[in-house]
């Protein structure tokens, strides 16, 4: 397919078709990143759908999907490649065992040692090597877990698409890949990144936009329990908690009490299942804090509207 959209409308009904749906401002966005061949940089809290964007991206446009998971000291043998060491030393004694050891010159089994069959492509040089048919769709996770230098180095990477290995030469991208980087704002990441790319918060969809996900994602829900779940999830996020629940987590509250028989929120199931939302001891005592029977009450009623 054509993998350059004529609307942001397309864009719209393209990632609904394939379950996510986007407000119009991310949907603007994703618009602009495949018509202007930018990467995009999307930031905001854990669980509104970062990473998602990437995969329904990939599933759309038909590319593959390649993920790059940033953490604490990661460098470019983890991010771009590495040689296989135990396949080349294997090699050299597979040489020495026939014979050709003795008799090849030095220079030639090095050669041979630093062949591309030996070498191990990591995301950063899947994603920008030659390929057939759509571009391969290349998530950069959680950025913001990186350190200041693999920040240098991925704006460079990105800049003009090119990856040099000293043994083989400069690889360039044919097609550049469809670049999505997510940050869940652990700290800043340097201005210059991000200038780079074209940028987007992203929220926690509005009540109505969460209970149509729910049913997207969980049509086995009635919608009255979507609706529900989600006013009561959108109330919790409002006790400053140390992690709030994601769309994610409003998804497996609803189909964990679907799954218990349950058609309606009540302060016995919610206080049972609180764990299914909030994944921290002090979350769940800080929400119990506040009165269930008041929230349950309150979703009800929103929940019926």
């Amino acid at each position: 397919m054509n993998h350059t959209p004529s609307s942001v409308a397309e864009v719209s009904a393209a990632l609904a078709e394939h379950d996510y749906l986007a407000d119009e401002g991310l949907a603007t966005s994703i618009f602009l990143a495949l018509t202007l061949r930018r990467p995009l940089f999307l930031e905001g809290e854990a669980g509104v759908g970062k990473t998602e964007v990437a995969k329904v991206l990939s599933r759309w446009i038909g590319g593959p999907f390649i993920r790059m998971q940033c953490y604490e000291g990661i460098d470019a043998a983890q991010a771009v490649y590495e040689w296989d060491y135990s396949r080349q030393l294997l090699h050299l004694r597979t040489a020495e065992a026939t014979g050709r050891a003795a008799e090849a010159a030095v220079g030639e089994l090095e050669g041979e040692l630093y062949d591309e069959r030996f070498l191990i492509r990591r995301p950063l040089l899947e994603a920008l090597s030659p390929t057939d048919g759509p571009p391969p769709v290349l998530l950069i996770d959680e950025v913001d877990r990186a350190d200041d230098e693999f920040e240098a180095f991925l704006l460079e990477a990105l800049s003009d698409y090119t990856i040099t290995v000293p043994e083989i030469g400069t690889i360039r991208a044919d097609v550049p890949p469809l670049v999505v980087l997510t940050s869940n704002r652990t700290r800043d990441v340097h201005d210059a990144l991000k200038r780079r790319c074209l940028y987007h918060w992203v929220e926690h969809p509005t009540f109505e936009r969460e209970v149509s996900i729910v049913q997207l994602r969980a049509p086995h829900v009635g919608k009255p329990l979507a609706r529900q779940v989600a006013a009561l999830v959108e109330s919790v996020r409002g006790f400053g908690l140390y992690k709030p629940p994601g769309v994610a987590e409003t998804i497996d509250w609803a189909m964990s009490l679907a799954a218990l028989g349950r058609t309606e929120l009540d302060v016995a199931m919610v206080e049972a299942t609180l764990g299914t939302v909030l994944k921290y001891r002090e979350d769940q005592q800080r929400v119990t804090q506040q009165g269930l029977q008041e929230m349950v009450q309150n979703a009800l009623l929103r929940g019926g509207s």
